[in-house]
């Protein structure tokens, strides 16, 4: 395992931050400040998207029966994280988490627990090596079962759409029928002032995050059955009764189902 890199920002730690962890360093806090100096919206963003999956795996456990989860690109615990939100609704549902991050890993291996009807699992691995993924996963989940897949703000960290698109077909083809695929990425078009941010940070020399159109993220649902309300700013997908009008924010996302 490679050693954490306390001197050049890192986003998991960064998203950390701005949903309110302890888990970073000031590298991290330094890198946070200048992006919400320029678009202080990015709170909103890393929260809404947090929501959305939180909603999204109340879908999948409640109406869909879902009780497997393939969580790649995990980025740092914080609340409501897959395993907590599937097994306060299915303790026997089973969990397994991707990352490549060293600080991920060893938070994961400390703070990850299970229920004892369910797992939960952690791989050291890459989102690009989905052969590898899968092989590792299939020690946790039985990949002839429904499965939901969960790519949450990890696609924009492949430059290439169509590379990322290879990731998500490959990874998919190897799920049955009645499995779900989770995408929710930051998206270009919305907000010009998230894009000069966004932009900006990935001149810093941080890992580099790529915006994406909301036809680039929907493009990723292609041979899966769209759930309604469909692509849509993770504010509107699906928000509580009684919680207001959503505000819109540059983050979409879709939950689809493999026919």
């Amino acid at each position: 395992m490679s050693e954490i890199d306390t001197s050049v920002p890192h986003s998991a730690r960064i998203w950390n931050y701005w949903l309110g962890g302890k888990d970073n360093y000031p590298v991290d806090e330094a890198a946070g400040d200048a992006y919400t100096d320029v678009f202080p919206g990015i709170v909103a963003i890393a929260r809404g998207s947090r929501d959305f999956l939180r909603r999204n795996i109340g879908h999948l456990v409640a109406e869909a029966g879902i009780r497997q989860f393939l969580d790649v690109g995990t980025g740092l615990p914080t609340a409501q994280n897959t395993h907590e939100v599937a097994q306060r609704l299915a303790p026997e549902a089973r969990i397994v988490y991707v990352d490549n991050d060293p600080m991920v890993l060893a938070h994961a291996r400390a703070l990850l627990s299970s229920t004892e009807e369910g797992a939960t699992a952690y791989i050291d691995a890459d989102v690009a090596e989905p052969e590898r993924i899968l092989e590792a996963a299939a020690r946790t989940l039985d990949l002839g079962r429904p499965t939901a897949l969960i790519l949450s703000n990890i696609l924009g960290h492949i430059a290439d759409l169509d590379r990322a698109r290879s990731v998500v077909t490959r990874l998919m083809a190897a799920l049955p029928s009645g499995s779900h695929l989770s995408v929710n990425d930051g998206s270009r078009g919305v907000d010009p002032d998230f894009e000069r941010a966004q932009d900006a940070y990935n001149a810093s020399g941080a890992v580099p995050y790529n915006l994406r159109s909301v036809d680039e993220i929907t493009a990723f649902f292609d041979g899966l059955e769209l759930v309604e309300p469909g692509v849509v700013s993770v504010t509107e997908w699906r928000p509580e009764p009684g919680s207001g009008i959503p505000v819109v924010v540059a983050e979409h996302g879709g939950l689809g189902r493999k026919p």
